[in-house]
């Protein structure tokens, strides 16, 4: 494991002052440029997936890298991909949940009839930062009464102190 994840590492660039001064940045976009590594790291979500007690039934992934990822894994892993988009995004009946941005609010939202009740579910992301939308994810889960196994990340800022918003197990692959 430690071979492909330093595979995945060594192409995750850093873009000091992006978006905003003071901010750097961490691209996993160069990964996905190399489809090589790019199975390497679909593999190394897979399998920790695999070892998840209960059994995951359903991928959820977060707008909009969580996409990049969780459908790939749900097909490998021959279980449900659902989406969990911002407000408006989504025909059909909604759930949502409101949450704190650092510059005001926002709402995420997922298709009522996507998750049975009591189905055992993942959230992905690409990455872990302050915590907010993953915390709001896992209140979107309670809504529609899911059993959230783990939050999955790519990566993770731990000076951020993301994880500790989040009320559920959550792992990352790479920690900055």
């Amino acid at each position: 494991m430690t071979d492909r994840l330093n595979k995945v590492k060594k192409l995750i660039s850093s873009h000091q002052d992006f978006p905003k001064p003071g901010i750097l940045f961490r691209d996993i976009f160069p990964v996905l440029r190399d489809s090589e590594v790019f199975n390497l790291l679909i593999e190394l979500l897979c399998e920790h997936v695999e070892k998840l007690t209960p059994k995951v039934e359903v991928i959820v992934g977060l707008e909009s890298r969580g996409f990049l990822f969780g459908p790939i894994m749900a097909q490998r892993l021959k279980v449900a991909f659902v989406p969990v988009r911002k407000a408006g995004k989504l025909p059909g009946e909604c759930c949502s949940v409101e949450y704190s941005l650092e510059y005001g609010k926002d709402k995420f939202e997922v298709q009522k009839e996507a998750i049975k009740p009591g189905q055992c579910v993942l959230i992905v992301d690409d990455l872990l930062a302050t915590g907010g939308t993953m915390k709001a994810a896992v209140e979107l889960m309670g809504k529609v009464s899911a059993e959230v196994a783990e939050c999955l990340v790519v990566i993770e800022l731990t000076d951020l102190k993301g994880r500790d918003k989040v009320d559920k197990l959550l792992h990352s692959l790479i920690q900055y």
